[in-house]
């Protein structure tokens, strides 16, 4: 018995004490990237001193924030010499091709991080409580989001049009909603010249998106619809539909109307594409797509993230044949393709 008794895992205060202090993990991080701390140490900077001295601050400070870095996975530490993990070699040290370290400035944004100040009423609400929520007619979040959350999307927009076979050069007349940064159009752009696209945002994030497409050298075979998603005409004819990171906040009945909008815009065979957080059925794995639900709490009246179930019966209310789901790597998230 007394065995027995000794096998059963004791209870400990330890995860609620980190739980609790966990803003700090994001504020550590936030705080290396604004400093250009990992950058430093990619160029050569291993030791508190060394790292003070390259970004302009107190060794003392810099000695216990790299402890921390190292404590939760951020740094490695030989006697006392620090390094780059591989991760954060490749998406916060600078001169990396995939720097994301822009994504702290969105993420952790006054507006969304304000959201969770009374979490208790928005659990009650069943719903965000501000009233300036994110979904507001041309919120100017969604301007920073567009620009700082490109890099994060770089990887899996190309992805995305190797997945949907974009060089295979079919003459493809595409929309793309909400677009954002409009990188996933983007992509499918460069590797297929003579794919055309078109994006519905707000006027503000649209002209973020034409200097991306610019940029990118496809300017001439883009277009866009500024205004509201649900209230743009769409025209017709489209032979490809991207939905990316849009169907989460809203609750089934909208994403229902809109992808009702979408089905007469398609072509006959048309396809969406829509870019989601896909939970399983049990709602608590994989991980970062169950607690994506949370985010969806705290920022929007009736978001979630949906189930491949849920998210089938959707296209199937809308008008759809046939839905298939697909991981998209690198990432955490899956894509569903709907056919009309």
């Amino acid at each position: 018995m007394c065995a027995s008794m000794s096998s059963q895992p004791q209870p400990t205060f330890e995860p609620i004490f980190e739980t609790l202090n966990a803003f700090q993990r994001s504020a550590a991080l936030k705080s290396a990237i604004e400093l250009d701390l990992f950058t430093a140490i990619g160029e050569g900077a291993n030791t508190a001193a060394a790292i003070a001295k390259k970004c302009s601050a107190a060794e003392r400070g810099v000695r216990i924030l790299c402890d921390y870095l190292v404590i939760i996975g951020f740094l490695t530490k030989h006697n006392s010499q620090y390094g780059l993990t591989p991760d954060s070699a490749m998406f916060l040290d600078r001169r990396s091709p995939d720097f994301m370290g822009t994504v702290a400035n969105f993420l952790t944004a006054p507006n969304v991080v304000d959201a969770y100040k009374d979490l208790t009423a928005s659990v009650r609400q069943g719903g965000t409580v501000v009233r300036d929520s994110a979904l507001a007619p041309e919120h100017p979040m969604w301007v920073e989001f567009a620009r700082s959350m490109a890099p994060m999307m770089a990887l899996p927009a190309r992805s995305l049009a190797e997945l949907l076979n974009a060089r295979s050069g079919h003459r493809w007349k595409m929309l793309s909603i909400a677009a954002g940064h409009a990188l996933f159009g983007i992509n499918i752009l460069q590797q297929n010249p003579k794919a055309e696209l078109t994006v519905v945002d707000w006027p503000n994030v649209v002209m973020v998106a034409h200097d991306n497409a610019r940029q990118a050298g496809v300017a001439e075979r883009f277009h866009a619809l500024p205004g509201s998603a649900f209230e743009v005409d769409y025209g017709s004819g489209y032979d490809l539909v991207l939905l990316m990171n849009f169907l989460h906040h809203f609750d089934p009945a909208t994403n229902q109307k809109l992808l009702r909008k979408v089905n007469a815009a398609l072509s006959p065979g048309g396809r969406v594409v829509a870019l989601e957080f896909v939970p399983n059925e049990d709602r608590i794995s994989p991980r970062i797509a169950a607690s994506f639900s949370m985010i969806m709490l705290g920022t929007t009246p009736a978001g979630d993230a949906y189930t491949y179930r849920e998210l089938q019966e959707m296209f199937r209310n809308a008008g759809f044949l046939r839905c298939e789901i697909q991981p998209l790597t690198p990432g955490v998230q899956h894509v569903v393709i709907a056919h009309k």
